[in-house]
């Protein structure tokens, strides 16, 4: 990394957008909440798709895998792309790309058309989240950036809870393809925001004349797609069971060396792994995997326990775990005016202990509780996720040099992203090995030398009986048997899920101690 790019002018360095920060941030948040509110907006309307486009539903989910995969290739990518075509101009491209695939996939008329056009608009939508929060960074004086954080938070934290919600109501009310047409009028007015009020500071990498690196984006691109591959699809195909997924795998870690490799000795990497020296930045970027771990996969599972073993209907699962966006609200405001006040460290940490807690609350659910054995610890999940988000992002950031923004906010990003992937993929994955095993345990118990099963078996048998007839009330009834079976089994599954998740958010706060501390002045940062 050259001194010129790590020490920029103090002229550059003290540059302020002459424009209101506010009006700025609400430029960037239009975009940044639509693209954030469709990676979990389609979810819910994927078995409509599906039957619209006359394809089965498992392969319906490549309509997800390909916009997970586009957007993870482009984040890390987002500094070095932001210099070369100027990070204002980039922005707008960004958006018109997102905007235009969003109509396109809303008029697909077949599954690999509308999974073209999905891969579009994640390479669209890929670079919109740490160009967002890097404008904010830089809009906002040093002693404000926790409440900028916070303004981005509501975004990237509530945008993902409304989304199965908005899009069940959308799909159920109208039809899937308004879940896309519904991005076209606030992405006509997100650009329109942003040619008038972003603009590009004078110490923003410059890379343009610099030589692409190709060798470096291509391995890049085979790594974060072979994995998100992998990660996507492997429980669904017996994970190294299946030839392919093995191969992938091997495919992904070769490719992720070499990129190391080729990133440490080019001149100009379009990943600048050299912020990785930052011991704040480092500490950050594994926290964030672990946040979005416990994140995603809490919301992913949720819905799976209320609509599977509750019957709950899909919008009111949406309902219920809604909630949670108003803890997240109140928490980001308390946590942006804290920030610079009390220790950062101590935010944190006291953010993990009480995301823990509301784990340990979803550990104590059972097939009898109320709806609001599940508001209440989604509200607490909420509210948890302020104090964490808002001085993690500031304390990963603040020792950053402001021309390494781009570079940082894109692997930052990327690493939520990973994280919840990779929590996804581990929680399916448990929920449905384990389940396998508790349902083994628990037939164990089921026989008939069991003078319980016997007694309640026979009564039920007896109950049945009068309505449909000895020899089918006893196979009723040990149908009846079986499925409370399956349904324990994949309770304790789900409470030992969240467990877990209690362990790793309790884990977590310790390391919130790791941080240096960051000092919140009115002064900007100065470069290293």
């Amino acid at each position: 990394m050259s001194d010129a790019a790590t020490a920029p002018a103090a002229s550059s360095q003290d540059w302020v957008s002459p424009i209101n920060p506010w009006i700025i941030a609400f430029s960037v948040m239009l975009a940044t909440f639509m693209e954030v509110l469709d990676t979990s907006i389609a979810n819910v309307a994927l078995p409509h798709i599906a039957g619209s486009l006359s394809s089965t539903p498992d392969e319906a989910t490549w309509v997800l895998t390909s916009y997970l995969v586009a957007n993870a290739i482009i984040l890390p990518a987002t500094g070095w792309l932001g210099g070369y075509f100027g990070r204002k101009r980039f922005l707008i491209t960004c958006v018109i790309i997102f905007t235009v695939a969003s109509a396109l996939c809303g008029a697909a008329g077949s599954l690999g058309s509308i999974v073209l056009f999905r891969a579009l608009q994640g390479a669209g939508g890929g670079a919109l989240q740490p160009i967002a929060q890097s404008v904010l960074l830089e809009s906002f004086p040093p002693k404000k950036r926790g409440l900028a954080m916070a303004v981005y938070g509501m975004g990237v934290v509530v945008a993902p809870i409304i989304g199965p919600t908005l899009g069940g109501w959308i799909t159920d009310s109208y039809s899937w393809r308004w879940v896309f047409y519904i991005n076209v009028p606030i992405g006509i007015f997100a650009i329109s925001m942003i040619r008038a009020f972003v603009q590009d500071p004078p110490y923003l990498r410059k890379t343009r004349g610099s030589p692409i690196d190709y060798v470096g984006f291509g391995f890049m691109a085979v790594w974060l797609a072979a994995m998100q591959i992998v990660l996507d699809k492997g429980q669904e195909m017996d994970w190294f069971g299946t030839p392919w997924i093995r191969y992938l795998t091997v495919i992904s870690v070769v490719a992720f060396i070499i990129f190391i490799i080729r990133e440490m000795r080019a001149k100009e990497p379009i990943v600048h792994l050299g912020v990785f020296k930052n011991r704040n930045f480092a500490v950050g970027t594994f926290l964030i995997f672990v946040v979005g771990a416990a994140l995603y996969s809490t919301t992913a599972m949720l819905p799976l326990f209320l609509q599977t073993l509750m019957n709950y209907p899909a919008f009111q699962s949406g309902l219920a775990i809604s909630p949670r966006g108003f803890g997240s609200l109140a928490s980001m405001v308390v946590a942006g005016r804290l920030v610079g006040i009390i220790d950062d460290r101590a935010l944190m940490a006291f953010g993990f202990m009480i995301l823990a807690y509301s784990m340990y609350l979803f550990a104590g659910i059972n097939l009898n509780v109320s709806i609001m054995n599940v508001i209440w610890p989604c509200i607490v999940n909420g509210f948890a996720m302020g104090f964490i988000f808002v001085p993690l992002t500031t304390s990963t950031m603040g020792e950053l040099p402001l021309s390494e923004m781009n570079n940082g906010t894109g692997i930052y990003n990327l690493m939520r992203n990973v994280g919840g992937s990779v929590g996804i993929s581990l929680s399916t994955t448990l929920l449905e090995r384990m389940s396998q095993k508790q349902q083994a345990n628990m037939v164990y118990n089921v026989n008939p030398y069991s003078t319980v099963y016997q007694s309640r078996y026979h009564g039920l048998s007896a109950l049945l009986s009068r309505g449909l007839g000895a020899p089918r009330a006893l196979a009723a009834s040990l149908g009846m048997f079986y499925r409370q079976v399956l349904l324990q089994a994949h309770l304790l599954v789900y409470v030992d899920l969240f467990r877990y998740l209690t362990w790793l958010c309790i884990l977590g706060a310790p390391l919130c101690f790791l941080f240096s501390k960051v000092r919140h002045t009115g002064k900007p940062i100065a470069a290293h």
